[in-house]
């Protein structure tokens, strides 16, 4: 599924990289280079209006951190999610200060999410090495059903 973004939002998207606060810092560290189990993640993705946090399109996952930012913005933060919810997307919410003292527990709640996905689509992203074992799986599923 193609999920389209205002234009304008590609140059709001690069500053928001080029300014990140520390917990996305943080978190950052986690995620890039397709540390967390070979998923591919993105950081300030726009994505219709709005330029989330992080996302993967594999998983159709939107991480947003919420820090001094959003105080106050409860209600706008509901808005924005319920109407990319609306395209299928799913939301994993932490606060800021969890990213800070807790990164543990983010990436545990992260991987949750990320099994949990799993056990309704099995062919997990490829990790490298891993084209030469699932050619072999489907090479044995194909010798199981001949």
């Amino acid at each position: 599924m193609k999920i389209y973004y205002e234009r304008r939002l590609k140059n709001i998207s690069r500053e928001l990289r080029n300014n990140s606060t520390l917990s996305e810092i943080l978190l950052w560290n986690e995620l890039k280079s397709r540390k967390m189990q070979g998923y591919q993640f993105m950081r300030q993705k726009p994505i219709k209006r709005y330029a989330v946090d992080f996302y993967c399109s594999k998983l159709k996952l939107i991480i947003e951190i919420d820090g001094v930012s959003h105080y106050g913005k409860d209600e706008k933060d509901k808005e924005r999610q319920e109407e990319l919810e609306g395209l299928g997307l799913f939301f994993l919410r932490f606060d800021d200060l969890d990213i800070k003292y807790k990164m543990d527990e983010v990436v545990r709640e992260i991987k949750k999410r990320i099994k949990e996905h799993q056990c309704y689509n099995p062919l997990a992203p490829f990790v490298k090495g891993d084209y030469m074992l699932l050619t072999l799986w489907k090479d044995e599923v194909n010798r199981q059903h001949v």
